[in-house]
């Protein structure tokens, strides 16, 4: 069986990794920002931790499996049901690159997004970046706990497939 959490901080390449190690390996991929949040008919909608951990749970019944995210408190439970974790460290200047260079595209309408692409989101993709960098030290202690099953990757180009 296969259990992949992929982590890492804004614009570490999560989701770019995420659909290109689903499609090779022929497993599942979920965003784990849509399983925070859904779409409802009244707009975006976050589901209560008890909610979110249920779903997570449903999927996770279903065998294989990616998750990929950010770090959050409520989905602290995919740490132990993976069989990997891949943590997406990479530099922080290509981080700044892609939150401006996703930015544009959305505004330009190039690319789509989950979430409403504003000034103020362009701003809080800067601030969790720097809230991360700055509370590092505690994130490099978590997933030191589980150094047996997590690989440390700082540029995801370099995986070919």
């Amino acid at each position: 069986m296969k259990k992949i959490f992929i982590i890492g901080i804004v614009a570490s390449g999560k989701t770019t990794l995420a659909k290109r190690l689903s499609k090779h390996v022929q497993i599942p991929w979920y965003e784990l920002d849509c399983i925070v949040h859904y779409q409802s008919n009244n707009g975006r909608v976050k589901r209560t931790q008890q909610e979110q951990f249920d779903v997570i749970k449903d999927i996770d019944r279903q065998g294989h499996w990616i998750f990929e995210g950010t770090d959050r408190e409520s989905y602290q439970c995919l740490y132990e049901m993976a069989d990997t974790i891949i943590f997406l460290d990479t530099p922080l200047w290509k981080r700044r690159l892609r939150i401006v260079t996703r930015y544009l595209k959305q505004q330009l309408r190039l690319e789509k997004a989950h979430y409403k692409s504003d000034f103020r989101m362009l701003k809080m993709m800067f601030k969790w970046t720097d809230d991360f960098e700055r509370n590092r030290g505690c994130f490099e202690a978590k997933i030191n706990l589980y150094k047996d099953k997590v690989i440390r990757i700082t540029d995801n180009k370099i995986l070919n497939f």
